[in-house]
């Protein structure tokens, strides 16, 4: 939604004082645009929240993999938690120190493993207990001790949507109770291990913190069993409002709750916190431009050059995203339609009822609130281009913005295949 960096400014979007229509003709549609000053505002606003808890920060690339973005993060301080070895390499290739990088997942190869030790990453999140075997090996072949969290599935249900929660009984995320404390038992068996914390995390866009706290309370039970277990990974969860009506708790709120959890658990090393969304996805639009208005059947149908491919969270699960024109016009002069992009589904609905001006063909619109799993997710489905991304960043009192990242073209994405007929 709109925000102190995404705004109107004198009937015109803007982003950090640059206006989305200058920069939409330049790069051309469809684009993404990432504001730096509101991504850093919220970090500030994230560590604020944690002051009274000794915290680490490790922002999660899959939210988000811009690298401007990660060095931006990384040189304000933010470790990098990973959740492939893509994402390690290209956390590294953003500046990151290898010990300040997190890998997780729950379906780590064994190359993968092996990457992520001989390069020295900071933990490895354990999420079965055949993984361990990998590391021993990979770690004792690097001639190391890997510092390890065992991933703590609660059986907590997340007030969230289903395809984003993480924390039940029947989601494959985690250990058990009763397997880490099976493997606990046998942790002799792992030398090169160094079993330092749990990592529990029910999910994304959690609209309340209670099954959090009870999630950390879970953990608190098991970290009371075991002293060498001395720091609990949180990961995220922390809710972002897409709709202009949401009423969402702030962080503010949502840390103050979980605040006695943490406090009560008397950890030795500070808590570790892994937010994505929370920080970039008010950060992010996706310039657009009107192709078609099609009215018939009592329906108006407006066709825009983005689509699922460029944007697939409103086809994937439902996901709501508002749209706004890029000039601004009164609330009386608009009209209710479908928006939809061109891709060859009947999925590719980018937001089935909205209110906008009467369009013409070229309009630019602006989709709002995309700066989380937007791009991470773009695709070549329909042999359609990635777009471009563009970041918006502030020079002391000056704004400026630079192209972070090429449209690509047919050829690009079809590398070293032979173009001969």
């Amino acid at each position: 939604m709109l925000n102190d960096s995404i705004h109107y400014a004198n009937g015109s979007l803007h982003c950090d004082g640059i206006s989305l229509a200058q920069i939409a003709e330049r790069i051309g549609t469809p684009c993404y645009v990432y504001s730096l000053p509101r991504i850093l505002h919220q970090l500030q606003r994230l560590k604020a929240a944690f002051q009274a808890i000794p915290s680490e920060i490790h922002y999660s690339a899959k939210a988000n993999a811009n690298l401007d973005i990660l060095r931006a993060l990384i040189q304000a301080g933010v470790g990098i938690d990973t959740v492939s070895g893509g994402e390690i390499w290209r956390a590294l290739q953003a500046g990151c120190p290898a010990a300040d990088i997190v890998f997780a997942g729950v379906g780590k190869t064994k190359a993968e493993i092996d990457y992520a030790i001989d390069e020295g990453v900071g933990w490895i999140n354990i999420e079965n207990q055949q993984e361990c075997a990998w590391i021993q090996a990979a770690a004792t072949r690097a001639g190391r001790t890997q510092r390890v969290a065992l991933r703590l599935n609660p059986a907590e249900r997340a007030a969230t949507h289903a395809a984003i929660a993480t924390g039940h009984a029947e989601a494959k995320f985690g250990l058990s109770a009763t397997s880490i404390r099976e493997l606990m038992q046998r942790a002799e068996r792992y030398p090169a291990l160094d079993f330092c914390g749990l990592h529990v995390h029910i999910g994304s866009q959690l609209s309340e913190p209670s099954a959090t706290g009870r999630a950390i309370d879970a953990a608190g039970n098991l970290l009371a069993e075991y002293p060498q277990l001395a720091t609990l990974n949180i990961g995220g969860g922390f809710p972002v409002p897409y709709r202009q009506d949401s009423e969402l708790s702030t962080v503010e709120e949502w840390v103050a709750s979980l605040q006695p959890y943490l406090l009560r658990l008397q950890l030795r090393e500070a808590v570790k916190i892994e937010p994505g969304r929370f920080l970039v996805a008010d950060a992010g639009v996706l310039l657009t431009r009107v192709l078609y208005c099609k009215r018939q059947l009592g329906q108006t149908t407006l066709i825009v050059d983005a689509s699922m491919s460029e944007l697939l969270r409103p086809a994937l699960y439902g996901a709501h995203h508002e749209i706004v024109p890029l000039n601004e016009v009164e609330k009386a002069s608009r009209e209710t339609m479908q928006v939809v992009g061109p891709v060859c589904e009947s999925t590719d609905v980018l937001l089935p009822q909205v209110a906008l001006p009467p369009p013409q063909a070229g309009d630019l619109l602006a989709i709002l609130t995309v700066g989380a799993y937007g791009m991470v997710m773009a695709s070549n489905y329909n042999a359609r281009p990635r777009p471009a991304e563009v970041v918006v960043y502030r020079n002391g009192a000056e704004s400026g913005w630079r192209l972070s990242r090429a449209r690509e073209d047919w050829r690009s994405f079809y590398p070293g295949e032979s173009q001969d007929p």
